[in-house]
């Protein structure tokens, strides 16, 4: 979607206007208005050539087609570590910039298939690293015959194109004939490294850009807008309501996953080469599961919970061939791409690129994310936000739209917005009844009311409470024992809490239904 400038200026509500075309397919690319060109605090000297980052090493020729670790450790017995193309073409960037060392230093093979630790860079080497990669690589392939005996048609110095490198990078995941080793910079938190985008009026230059540290697309903003329901999560969690950067080279890759709690995701390209997407919508979420556990059956029986990791590729062209819709886009600098609930998607870098992103809960996101904490309750995979805490918060929020809309006739577009998802249809509506109705059933027939107490008002006021059991998170009710004052469990775990009888328990409320 191109925007033109009068769209751009909300931007949930723009969000809200595209849903209905675009979440069929997963994922969107939004190109701005032209006009739209943000300072990039990135460019600038002092943070191009000091500001240090952490890289992983991931083998590209691994993300699909590996043995299970059990495997992977005892052909290592025997077989001592070959220093792969990667490593070989790597520039000497000169002592402690970043260069290689060979050094094997990784996750326990105990622990699963991981991407190891890689060398320190700043962004200055680590484009000219990335950029020697590509070169040589490429100049190398132009050598190379292919498998049906004919010369690669690459010329010398020509730039592959992007359907040559997504060719390429699939042929390394599906067929590879030799190891092949990249770096990425992911997950670096811009709390530590620094945002892409200014935060602060005094780091800017010009008053014309001052408009970029307020704009809802700035991705330090984004999450708390108003009418985002992370707006009442008082926590600055990493990752979903602190941006997280993201410095690629190419084939450095993003496996298959989900946005945790199924929530929208925002990732925008400050710089650099494009980044090839693919996005399942969310109503086939559960298709890719089921193609991916019935490929790679062995990887999934020693790790169930695979899909979490991000650390395995499938290619489309599997997945389509098990009735699979993916859809692919092309990301260059400067656009962003927006990932809709429980919408898998994956991808890989075509070269030297720096990318951010952010999560976001619109209020239609609320009946996804009940669906996301039932699944992790299910899995026992442990929860990063208190869904009943946003939820309650979006109703409080509401109430009080109503209340000024109805007596103080104040018709703002953040009050109307909340007047069209309540109401017997309205989203939030839906989404609360169904939530305490839930509540009710689990009250009425899992607790006892006479050993039922009122919840103290800061139970998790400083952190977030769970289920001992299953991981459940505990804002609206718990059940407790004497016998171990520090140790909750859910309503529906209240009987595997402890061994004591059950007149022992208690059950914390937060409310009366």
């Amino acid at each position: 979607f191109i925007l033109f400038l009068q769209e751009f200026e909300d931007t949930l509500k723009y969000i809200a206007s595209i849903r209905p075309r675009a979440e069929q397919y997963g994922i969107c690319r939004i190109v701005p208005p032209s006009s739209w060109k943000p300072p990039c605090p990135l460019k600038e000297k002092k943070m191009w050539e000091n500001s240090r980052f952490a890289t992983r090493v991931q083998r590209v020729d691994k993300l699909q087609n590996r043995d299970p670790m059990r495997k992977m450790s005892e052909a290592n017995k025997n077989i001592r570590r070959k220093r792969r193309r990667c490593m070989r073409m790597a520039i000497d960037c000169g002592p402690d910039s970043g260069s290689i060392s060979g050094s094997d230093a990784g996750l326990s093979e105990l622990e699963g298939f991981g991407f190891e630790v890689g060398p320190e860079f700043t962004l200055d080497k680590f484009q000219k690293y990335a950029d020697n990669f590509k070169t040589q690589y490429f100049r190398l392939k132009e050598n190379d015959v292919n498998m049906e005996g004919k010369m690669a048609i690459l010329q010398d110095h020509h730039e592959p194109s992007i359907q040559n490198i997504e060719g390429e990078y699939w042929r390394i995941v599906e067929k590879a004939t030799e190891e092949i080793e990249v770096l990425y910079g992911a997950d670096l938190e811009t709390g530590v490294f620094g945002s892409g985008f200014h935060k602060k009026l005094n780091q800017v230059g010009l008053a014309s850009d001052e408009k970029y540290i307020k704009s809802g697309w700035n991705l330090n903003n984004f999450p708390r807008l108003s009418g985002s329901v992370l707006s009442y999560e008082s926590s600055d969690i990493s990752g979903v309501l602190v941006p997280w950067l993201y410095v690629g080279m190419c084939f450095s890759s993003f496996c298959w996953h989900v946005e945790d709690h199924h929530l929208y995701s925002l990732n925008y390209m400050h710089l650099g080469a494009p980044k090839i997407w693919y996005g399942v919508p969310g109503k086939d979420a559960s298709k890719l599961e089921k193609a991916m556990r019935k490929h790679l059956p062995d990887l999934f029986d020693e790790q169930p919970d695979l899909l979490h990791k991000l650390v395995t590729q499938l290619s489309p062209s599997i997945l389509k061939s098990e009735g699979v819709p993916v859809h692919r886009c092309v990301q260059n600098a400067g656009e962003f791409v927006l990932t809709f609930p429980r919408a898998y998607h994956a991808g890989f870098n075509s070269g030297f690129n720096c990318a951010e992103a952010v999560n976001v809960g619109p209020v239609d996101w609320l009946p996804h994310g009940q669906i996301a904490i039932e699944l992790y309750r299910e899995q026992g995979r442990k929860t990063s936000i208190s869904h009943d805490k946003l939820l309650l918060g979006a109703a409080r929020e509401a109430v009080k739209a109503h209340w000024e809309l109805n007596f103080v006739k104040n018709y703002t577009s953040d009050n109307m917005r909340w007047k069209d998802v309540c109401g017997k249809n309205g989203v939030l509506s839906k989404t609360l009844k169904a939530r305490v109705e839930m509540e009710r059933l689990a009250r009425e027939f899992l607790c006892s009311s006479s050993q039922a107490v009122k919840m103290d008002r800061n139970f998790d006021a400083t952190s977030e409470r769970e289920c001992c059991i299953c991981f459940f998170d505990l804002h609206l009710s718990a059940a407790g024992c004497r016998c171990s004052p520090d140790r909750y469990a859910c309503l529906n775990h209240a009987k595997h809490l402890c061994s004591c009888a059950r007149d022992a328990k208690f059950f914390l409320f937060r409310y009366d239904i």
